[in-house]
């Protein structure tokens, strides 16, 4: 791939990020409030109604690891990559089901995380924290991710060949990028998501037009797909005998968990009310198929035979088949992609920081504007802690950390879902099952070398994480079973079962 510096993308890609920064530090003055309160620097107020709420919600779970990194599969294995398209497929169902009646429970208690609610729920600290640290471990390999999405669109427009240039300009933009969040909390990504994801859109969509063109067509596409599969031996445009099971299982277990991370709890939590998320959650696969058109790209990349490999095949692609002009537009796009997700998550990670482990371990008095500095402290923390990890440490370790995220945040899908139905289970059995589950899911992770999939005989391979969570629930559901048998009491549960209809229910 060329190291030479693309200056037309380059003033294209600095018009577009400077805009979002004005927009970033402008996001301080809309919907006005105090933002000295957590649940309106962390929370935008809960006031985020079905427009900003898609928008927010679409630019938190579309990131640029997801526009780099899934084309990348595709181009590397052909079919199997595909299984993010199901994934997001089943994903919003189980929002549909969940989210409504978690925001409701959290709106009637002034929760701000799912640790909050861990703990109203079933009065048990060490699983509030357990649910707390789980998110935060979960996240911070995530927020690495989009800083690598951003380093490969700077080294694609010509900055890796120049001496630190990409590291340089990486520093830079998460600088900026912190200073407006701490301003601004959660209104600064609602209000970018507005521009990034049309940008998103109309990338994709000029790209799946124009460059099938050059290229002869998607027939044409698909052959030199086949062709190069055929000739690598591996990989190809369907699945292979013995991928069904893993793709089917990867697919419905990072569906299960995706709305668990913390990122996507406080893009659920700061809407207006539950009826904006069950709306959102039949306006959101409207992503899922720009997400199929972006994993087309990868036997695009294919086809045009790039000068890459790995993540940089996109920005590759976009420079060699778009104009300059156009491809800096779509530069800018994804490294967008990558500062709205980033920003969402190191809120997210500071929320849980600050109500589940400074206020009840460390200052259980905090006035709210102490809160709220604690949680705007944490973020730049976190933001800077991600970027370090990216500069100082080989990328390799930031993907088996976000791979290990994923297993790991799958294992509070007990205390939460099913919280929000029932409560049957103990507190302390959920703890021991999400102990067991996180134990046997890094374990058999690192048995196969951090990858998500293990083979179980008789069976096949199957998604490290359910394997996990399968343990987890009957670890907690014998314990409580035993505890019932016993007699034992229940500890309290701060909420009743009118908390989690809808709010309109609940208001005096």
């Amino acid at each position: 791939m060329s190291t030479a510096v693309h200056w037309t993308a380059w003033s294209v890609f600095a018009f577009f990020f400077a805009l979002v920064t004005v927009l970033g530090f402008v996001a301080a003055r809309w919907k006005k409030a105090d933002l000295n309160h957590l649940h309106e620097w962390g929370l935008g107020g809960r006031r985020f109604g079905t427009g900003i709420t898609w928008f927010l919600l679409g630019g938190d779970l579309y990131t640029a690891y997801t526009v780099i990194a899934v084309p990348a599969l595709v181009y590397a294995t052909g079919a199997y990559g595909f299984f993010a398209l199901p994934y997001t497929i089943v994903a919003f169902p189980v929002f549909y089901v969940f989210a409504p009646r978690l925001w409701n429970v959290c709106h009637r208690h002034s929760y701000v995380t799912l640790a909050d609610f861990a703990q109203g729920r079933y009065d048990n600290r060490r699983l509030a924290l357990a649910v707390a640290l789980t998110g935060v471990l979960a996240t911070l390999p995530y927020i690495a991710l989009q800083l690598v999405g951003m380093q490969v669109v700077f080294e694609a427009m010509g900055f890796g060949g120049v001496r630190g240039g990409a590291e340089i300009a990486l520093i830079v933009a998460f600088v900026v990028l912190a200073v407006y969040t701490y301003t601004s909390g959660l209104r600064a990504p609602a209000m970018i998501a507005f521009v990034k994801d049309t940008m998103i859109y109309i990338f994709v969509i000029a790209a799946v037009i124009v460059i099938p063109a050059k290229l002869g067509g998607y027939g044409a596409i698909f052959a030199a797909a086949d062709h190069a599969f055929a000739a690598r031996g591996s990989g190809g445009i369907l699945l292979h005998a013995g991928q069904a099971m893993p793709y089917a299982t990867l697919a419905f277990g990072s569906a299960l968990a995706l709305f668990l991370y913390p990122h996507a709890a406080t893009g659920m939590l700061a809407a207006s009310n539950g009826g904006t998320l069950r709306r959102n959650a039949m306006l959101l696969p409207i992503y899922s198929v720009l997400l199929g058109l972006i994993a087309l790209m990868g036997y695009m990349a294919i086809a045009a035979q790039v000068d890459a490999k790995g993540t940089a095949i996109v920005p590759a692609l976009i420079l060699q088949s778009l104009p300059e002009w156009f491809a800096g537009f779509c530069c800018a796009a994804i490294a967008l992609g990558a500062l709205v997700p980033a920003a969402i998550m190191s809120i997210g990670a500071a929320n849980l920081v600050t109500r589940n482990i400074w206020r009840p371990y460390i200052n259980a008095n905090m006035t709210p504007a102490q809160e709220a500095h604690v949680a705007k402290v944490t973020s730049l923390v976190v933001k800077f802690g991600a970027l370090a990890f990216v500069v100082f440490l080989p990328l390799h370790f930031a993907i088996d950390l976000q791979l290990l995220g994923g297993i790991w945040i799958l294992q509070v899908f007990p205390a939460i879902a099913c919280g929000l139905f029932t409560r049957w289970f103990r507190g302390n059995a959920l703890l021991a099952g999400w102990a067991a589950g996180m134990a046997l899911g890094t374990a058999l992770s690192a048995s196969v070398g951090m990858k998500p999939v293990f083979a179980l005989p008789g069976i096949g391979g199957v998604y490290i994480g359910l394997i996990a969570l399968a343990a987890n629930f009957t670890v907690a559901a014998l314990i409580t079973a035993i505890a019932n048998a016993r007699g034992k009491l229940h500890r309290t549960d701060a909420t009743a079962a009118i908390d989690y209809e809808d709010a309109v229910a609940v208001r005096s």
